[in-house]
């Protein structure tokens, strides 16, 4: 080969580099961009949701089944939620009736003409005390 056919096939293989380089600056950018499309705070939420609501299911497809196996525990258990949840207006109103009887007594226990406006006994102040 004469010196001019070195130049040109060393012109060649340089430009066949610069395209195999060029090749892969394309392949990682189309992995750069899968990667960053794949990581938006959409995606990534949307697979979390997606997550939750499988586990979800899960959780209330083995709490039909805890149910079906034993209703009479799982009937027991949501009574005692519901009283927890509602235990202030019980107690509220467990008050109130103990009150209404100890007046009720009261009521018996004295004659007509005479009313007086003290309570009873300790135990009727300590339940006024409460209502109020």
């Amino acid at each position: 080969m004469t010196g001019l056919g070195k130049v040109t096939e060393a012109r060649l293989e340089a430009d066949r580099a610069r395209a195999r380089l060029l090749d892969s600056f394309r392949e990682v950018e189309a992995q750069a961009m899968a990667l960053k499309e794949r990581l938006t705070p959409r995606r990534i939420v949307g697979g979390i949701v997606d997550g939750a609501k499988h586990k979800g299911a899960d959780l209330a497809e083995d709490a039909v089944d805890a149910v079906r196996a034993r209703p009479i525990a799982a009937t027991g258990v949501v009574a005692a939620i519901a009283l927890f949840l509602a235990r202030e207006p019980l107690i509220d109103l467990a008050g109130k009736l103990v009150g209404a009887k100890q007046r009720a007594r009261a009521k018996e226990a004295k004659p007509a003409g005479k009313r007086s406006s003290k309570p009873v006994s300790k135990n009727a102040e300590t339940t006024k005390e409460r209502l109020k």
